[in-house]
């Protein structure tokens, strides 16, 4: 196989390893009726006129099961944090004490459970597609390189690498999404 031929597999292999990375990050965003500090990544709040991740301006930590609690560093960063979370509308309502702010997450009724599960599946599609898109790029350079002066079965073999890379990247996908429906749905 060309070095050529060998780099487009490996890139297109590199990408739809981020694709599943992306897949993860985002999984582990929805709340499965436990309490997680990542729920609040990408949440950010107005720090002196710079956006900022809430994580770098108070303490996350988990309380208990069904409790966050969110210290800040500066008291005069409870009202932000507050706000930011309440604009994020990420179903949960914080409570400030002055001191800190408590968020009770609240039991996942079976009709929630099911809105959740469908989001979840919402974004496995989407990795999905990113996947067939990458497929289908470094389908079209392995094309590129044969009208290049590549041998056809060289073409093929690699095209069968990609496809059997992308059988792979989407079966990992699949097993992500049953195993966060099951962690869901479990009561």
């Amino acid at each position: 196989m060309s070095a050529e031929l060998q780099t487009q597999i490996n890139t297109a292999s590199d990408q739809m390893t981020k694709a599943i990375a992306h897949l993860e990050a985002e999984l582990i965003k929805v709340r499965a009726g436990r309490a997680n500090p990542q729920m609040f990544d990408g949440l950010v709040v107005d720090y002196y006129g710079s956006p900022t991740p809430i994580s770098q301006v108070g303490n996350i930590a988990v309380a208990d099961a069904r409790t966050l609690t969110i210290q800040p560093w500066e008291k005069n960063m409870l009202q932000p944090i507050e706000r930011s979370i309440i604009a994020a509308n990420i179903g949960v309502t914080p409570q400030n004490d002055g001191a800190i702010i408590r968020i009770f997450l609240p039991p996942l009724t079976e009709e929630r459970r099911k809105e959740i599960v469908k989001r979840v599946q919402s974004e496995g599609e989407t990795s999905k597609v990113a996947i067939r898109n990458i497929r289908r790029d470094a389908i079209e350079q392995v094309k590129k390189l044969q009208k290049a002066g590549l041998s056809e079965d060289q073409a093929t073999d690699a095209e069968n690498d990609i496809q059997e890379m992308t059988n792979k990247f989407i079966s990992l996908v699949d097993k992500h999404l049953a195993s966060k429906e099951k962690e869901i749905m479990s009561v």
